[in-house]
């Protein structure tokens, strides 16, 4: 039986289009092992899907100063151990690496093992996870075109993200019923990554009472982040997280409010919402969510908000536009002629594997 062991980790749009390509790899025949950080979400997700997992130790590379950088290599040379030592015992035929910090012990193990490793950078410009990995890994999968400069030509491979495939398959009577909606007002699914975006909360609970009045919202807010005081409210349903009642959602959301990470705004790309994009702000990020909505508002699918810029008044008024006008940006989004990104990667891996 072939073997390949998964990677990545930190935040759910680091382990979704591992879980993506479970399917498909197990109608391969793969066996399946996953390497994660000993407590981080990925540990979470991954146990929904019977799959043995192996925590390792790892540690963030900061740009910034901070006492745990004096700490933290240490912490990423005891995981390259561990990830060694467990590479070994399994002894897979290829590493598919999704990113984040916990990747880059086990794809700098796999190859010091002469273990192939195929690695996918969501963003514009490559992460400092995946450039620590670049040099050692056989093929670099990206999503945007624009993100071949970046890397090795004789590597990158444009395949955009591998989609849950459930995800197209919602329910939206289903997610009406969740949220105690009526099926005769939109609904405004606003979305803040696995980790919740405090100001983008923020924002949208400040003109909620408007927005209740043309709008149905549901609010996906992040651990620990639900307003305890809006429970009750007509119209307003909140979540910390959603696994399986997602894809009801997306089935049930007339628009959506987002952050800008790559495997989110790829997932509201497959499914075709209408979409407004808030990307974190570069005092926050390296900027590489301002460069992903960029380049969907330039395509054509998104409209986009800098969060510093917004106010209720221009909040409101750019929903109402999106609803307006949310046929323009179906027209592109279904015109933009997406790669099957499943089918794409899976010939990279049997590939790699073979070799």
């Amino acid at each position: 039986m072939k073997k390949i062991v998964l990677t990545g980790g930190g935040t759910a749009g680091h382990v979704t289009p591992n879980i993506a390509l479970l399917p498909a790899l197990q109608e391969a025949g793969y066996e399946i092992s996953y390497i994660g950080s000993y407590d981080g979400i990925e540990k979470k997700l991954i146990g929904d899907f019977n799959i043995p997992y192996q925590g390792i130790a790892t540690g963030k590379f900061r740009r910034y100063l901070d006492p745990k950088n004096f700490t933290d290599p240490f912490r990423v040379i005891k995981g390259y151990g561990e990830a060694k030592k467990y590479l070994k015992q399994v002894k897979p035929d290829v590493v598919f690496s999704k990113g984040g910090f916990v990747s880059v012990p086990v794809v700098r193990a796999a190859a010091s093992l002469k273990i192939p490793c195929i690695i996918h950078e969501s963003d514009m410009t490559p992460g400092l996870a995946n450039k620590l990995c670049i040099p050692v890994a056989t093929k670099v999968c990206c999503n945007f075109p624009e993100t071949a400069v970046y890397l090795p030509k004789d590597k990158a491979v444009l395949t955009g993200s591998p989609i849950r495939k459930e995800l197209a398959q919602g329910n939206r009577l289903a997610g009406l019923d969740l949220c105690g909606f009526t099926a005769n007002k939109p609904v405004i699914m606003v979305m803040g990554g696995s980790l919740g975006a405090a100001n983008v909360n923020k924002a949208v609970r400040s003109i909620l009472p408007e927005l209740l009045k043309d709008f149905q919202v549901v609010h996906i807010c992040g651990k620990d982040k639900i307003d305890n005081l809006l429970l009750n409210t007509p119209g307003y349903k909140q979540f910390e997280y959603l696994k399986s009642e997602l894809k009801d959602m997306f089935a049930m959301a007339d628009l959506i409010i987002s952050r800008a990470g790559a495997n989110a705004i790829c997932e509201i790309l497959a499914l075709q919402k209408p979409n407004i994009l808030i990307p974190l702000p570069a005092a926050s990020s390296r900027g590489d969510q301002i460069l992903n909505a960029r380049s969907f508002e330039e395509q054509g699918f998104s409209l986009v908000l800098q969060e510093d810029d917004i106010t209720d008044r221009l909040l409101l008024d750019t929903i109402h536009r999106l609803y307006a006008d949310r046929q323009t940006f179906l027209d592109a989004m279904k015109a933009s002629g997406q790669p099957d990104s499943v089918a794409t990667i899976m010939k990279l891996i049997e590939e790699a594997a073979q070799k």
